[in-house]
């Protein structure tokens, strides 16, 4: 589930998180200094791997160092390693030194090994990780120890504040559920849900179970396609089948308490994606994995955040983990895709999705993700034909389809297909009229073509004003000014986009053509020195040493293209 006023929400267990680790300056009591300062900088690096292998070695000298031990533990649950990170945890926890993530990593290892009497003995004890996982550690042992009296009082604690009710609430359902009452449970689940939270995968399934275990397939029928309306998506399409045979389909969500503790992490998780740190998220995504292997979203949670981490071997790793006869298999696929593509494996990215293809053949963004990354590595021929395949699985006019139809535009442009390619923009752009990407590629297309000049500068005019601060969409407002004579009003503009993307040889050589055409032919020409600095293309190189040359005037002098307006001295 999604929390809609998360903000408020997280804010004081992102406080509780900072605030519970262990200080920085007990690290300048470690003897080597070199393995730490490694370690340190793979871990601002988000190198979690290396990380953890230069702060083992540097525990070899500082055996006993907390702030060691607490770094390497963050770094080996950010890599998978939970053996090891149990043991750090447990270190730490017994040694009384105050670590919200050792407590968090100890009391997932004591769930993991079913000893819910320690867990609750050590909240007795005082030892805590934030307000809200600690009910939750609290009510789920409790279900694990048999007092499910006990265990409903605890949930019912979350359940009646007023900004964790939904979480207190949504838990309290799935311990029902596991016990057998599914009545309670989806009265419990129902009031979760009735204006305070979105459903996500996770509580959408378990809410389909809960209803068709009460022989209410129909309603269970109804709350997918209220949440899921788009059909062709393979776990809610194996949901969907198993309704229509009117079999009450088992609760299998949450199957024990110890499950119960890991969705309680990927509550967590999933409340502070996009809202947190990468690397906090991360944790608890991990944790929730450890305690169910079998919780597919978690794994793609945490495959998604190594991904925006830079960590695309431990993505790859983590898309591998969900099993190919899982419904969600063709999203880790696609993930698994990305992640060798951003290593440089593009043909093996490339194998990958087209597999994928012949596995999913209505998935429209299974055919649109091949399209994309063709286009991307100037296969545009065969990127239209995969963009023409994704079209065809296309169920109707949405305006996410807008991408589709930019992408195979920029295909057919690329391809001297000109004519299919404004219709697809213009399509594009019925889908989303004021769609700055491709305002902004048509419009440039225009001016680059000589042709609906005023018209094309309007288009850019829209797009810098939806992203004022887009470097290369200010571009091409100067450029259109530019190409239109405009010179001094086209400089202000080439000059901020240059400063939005200042190592852009495009860009840069467009700044040096302004300077050059109001009289400022020394900046010009070192601006010109600056972009053949920024590996251009081949041919883009050729023309900017022609121009250091010649002079702008003189290639476009040898090019038969018009000259430039003669202004002097920038006047």
């Amino acid at each position: 589930m999604r929390l809609r006023h998360v903000k408020t929400l997280i804010a004081p267990f992102l406080a509780l998180f900072f605030a519970g680790h262990i200080s920085f300056a007990l690290a300048q009591e470690a003897v080597k200094p070199g393995p730490y300062l490694a370690g340190r900088y793979a871990e601002k690096e988000n190198d979690f791997r290396a990380a953890g292998a230069w702060y083992a070695r540097a525990l070899i000298a500082d055996k006993e160092n907390p702030y060691l031990i607490e770094s390497s533990l963050l770094a080996l649950i950010a890599s998978g390693g939970f053996g090891m990170a149990a043991d750090k945890a447990a270190y730490l926890v017994e040694a009384n030194i105050e670590s919200q993530s050792a407590v968090l990593m100890h009391f997932a290892a004591l769930a993991q090994a079913q000893e819910f009497d320690a867990i609750l003995a050590l909240l007795d004890q005082g030892v805590t990780s934030n307000p809200l996982m600690d009910q939750l550690f609290k009510a789920w042992a409790q279900m694990g120890k048999g007092d499910s009296g006990l265990a409903m009082q605890s949930f019912e604690v979350l359940a009646k504040s007023p900004k964790l009710a939904p979480i207190g609430m949504y838990h309290k359902a799935l311990a029902l559920a596991y016990a057998g009452d599914f009545e309670s449970a989806e009265a419990m689940i129902s009031n979760s849900v009735a204006g305070q939270v979105e459903l996500g995968r996770n509580s959408v399934v378990a809410y389909v179970q809960i209803l068709s275990q009460l022989n209410r397939n129909s309603d269970a029928l109804a709350l997918l396609d209220r949440n899921f309306p788009q059909h062709r998506d393979p776990l809610m399409d194996v949901l969907r089948l198993q309704l229509h045979t009117g079999e009450a389909m088992p609760f299998v969500l949450v199957a024990n308490p110890t499950q119960g503790m890991g969705e309680a992490f990927f509550t967590l998780a999933y409340a502070l994606n996009n809202e947190a740190e990468d690397q906090i998220t991360l944790l608890y995504g991990r944790l929730a994995t450890y305690l169910n292997p079998n919780n597919t979203q978690a794994h793609l949670m945490v495959a998604h955040l190594l991904d925006n981490l830079g960590q695309y071997d431990l993505a790859y790793e983590a898309y591998r983990a969900i099993s190919a006869d899982d419904p969600a298999s063709y999203q880790a696929e696609l993930g698994r895709a990305n992640a060798l593509d951003a290593q440089g494996n593009v043909e093996a990215a490339l194998e990958v999705l087209r597999s994928l293809v012949l596995r999913h053949p209505d998935l429209t963004m299974v055919h649109l993700t091949l399209a994309d990354m063709l286009r991307r590595q100037k296969y545009f021929e065969k990127a239209i034909s995969a963009y023409d395949a994704a079209e065809k699985t296309l169920i109707s006019g949405a305006p996410q389809n807008w991408v589709l139809y930019y992408g195979r535009g920029i295909s057919h442009e690329q391809s001297s297909q000109w004519d299919k390619a404004e219709a697809d923009f213009n399509h594009a752009l019925v889908l989303v009229p004021d769609q700055p990407q491709v305002l902004n590629y048509l419009g440039y297309s225009y001016i680059d073509r000589n042709e609906n000049l005023t018209e094309a500068l309007a288009m850019i005019e829209r797009a810098v004003h939806k992203q004022p601060d887009n470097g290369y969409i200010v571009d091409s407002l100067a450029w259109g000014l530019y190409r239109l004579g405009r010179y001094q009003d086209a400089l202000p503009h080439m000059e901020r986009a240059a400063l939005s993307e200042p190592v852009d040889p495009i860009v840069t050589d467009h700044l040096g053509d302004i300077y050059w055409a109001v009289g400022r032919k020394l900046e010009a020409q070192f601006q010109w020195r600056r972009a053949l600095s920024f590996n251009p293309t081949e041919s883009d190189a050729d023309r900017i040493r022609s121009k250091l040359e010649l002079g702008l005037d003189g290639v476009l002098a040898e090019e038969g293209a018009p000259a430039l307006h003669v202004i002097a001295n920038g006047q």
